[in-house]
């Protein structure tokens, strides 16, 4: 083995690799625990999604509101500090499109409480919460105050 698969094997805790094995089959990484860093999402106004996404963010486990001048950026805490976070910039120009941003959550109960805080923050085109994607997928639609898609859903085991 060499040495950078023997580091490899280490860090990754992996046994030593007989000669005869496939050197592929020493790689194997461990699971991930994040699958993003952060969303960085446009507004055409700041002004008018700030309390939309003040009172949304929080919610969704976005917690640690961070002061940068020009944007909103909300952190999620983890054990070693701030994990993902949701920034939101203002670009005046900027047209909501078709892309769409869904938020899993454990069970379909976190899905109705949040399309309540969607509904007091000033959400709009509210569709939901339903099933309306298909059995086992629990969802609530909507748009922010400038018309970015979002979505908070919950997935039950099997639904696609």
């Amino acid at each position: 083995m060499s040495a950078g698969m023997k580091t490899m094997a280490r860090i990754f805790s992996l046994p030593p690799r007989p000669p005869s094995t496939p050197l592929v089959s020493a790689i194997i990484l461990p699971a991930v625990g994040r699958r993003y860093d952060h969303i960085d999402l446009r507004v055409r106004s700041l002004a008018e999604v700030r309390s939309f996404y003040h009172t949304l963010l929080p919610a969704l486990g976005f917690t640690r509101n961070v002061r940068i001048e020009g944007w909103l950026q909300f952190e999620a805490e983890g054990p070693g500090g701030a994990t993902e976070f949701f920034g939101v910039t203002e670009s005046p120009r900027h047209v909501a499109n078709e892309s769409r941003i869904a938020f899993w959550v454990e069970n379909p109960g976190e899905v109705d409480r949040l399309a309540e805080i969607v509904v007091q923050a000033g959400g709009r085109n509210i569709e939901g919460p339903g099933y309306d994607e298909g059995p086992g997928y629990y969802a609530v639609f909507f748009e922010d105050p400038n018309g970015n898609r979002l979505e908070v859903c919950h997935r039950f085991d099997g639904a696609r």
